[in-house]
């Protein structure tokens, strides 16, 4: 980890540790995002160290093996919440090397599939199930309990965030 990030860190939890008052909801985000950015930076690490790739590499790999009959770019952008042009260099990268292959759609020239290769699965398979450990190694202080009370509210959480989102961009549109 950089000293800059341990730096902020650090911060973060001085601010979120304070004494409650209206800012909870603030230091709520706040708190979700350092330990977000800590457990990725460790995976970002990691895949680095003991795969010699990258978490970009490592996340489009993880969304087509989800997909058996494979992804456009348009899906797969959709999924990863970045735009296409964001993935391009790493899809040209991930077949250069064999992970994935591309195949146009017959009746469409202008679109292709994304899909995995059998060496794309094994190697995928290998890093999920490191991936995997590590996040359980880097959660363990927490019992079965408290990890589906944080899921459950986490997934209120999420669905109150789309919700909040969703009435502002009605309210916007209706301007």
């Amino acid at each position: 980890m950089s000293e800059t990030s341990k730096v902020w860190i650090d911060a973060e939890t001085k601010i979120a540790d304070a004494v409650g008052d209206e800012h909870d909801q603030l230091r709520l985000w706040l708190r979700l995002y350092s330990v977000s950015r800590l457990i990725e930076n460790e995976v970002r690490r990691r895949l680095l160290s003991e795969f010699d790739t990258t978490f970009p590499r490592f996340d489009i790999l993880s969304q087509i093996e989800r997909a058996p009959d494979g992804l456009n770019l348009g899906e797969l952008s959709q999924r990863l919440m970045v735009s296409p042009g964001n993935i391009t260099a790493v899809i040209k990268r991930l077949v250069e090397d064999g992970l994935i292959r591309r195949e146009q759609n017959p009746d469409d020239r202008r679109e292709s599939f994304i899909h995995m290769t059998p060496l794309g699965r094994a190697t995928f398979a290998e890093m999920a199930r490191s991936h995997e450990g590590w996040i359980r190694s880097l959660t363990a202080g927490l019992d079965p309990a408290e990890t589906r009370q944080m899921l459950g509210l986490l997934r209120k959480m999420k669905g109150r965030a789309r919700r909040a989102l969703t009435e502002e961009r009605v309210s916007s549109d209706r301007e």
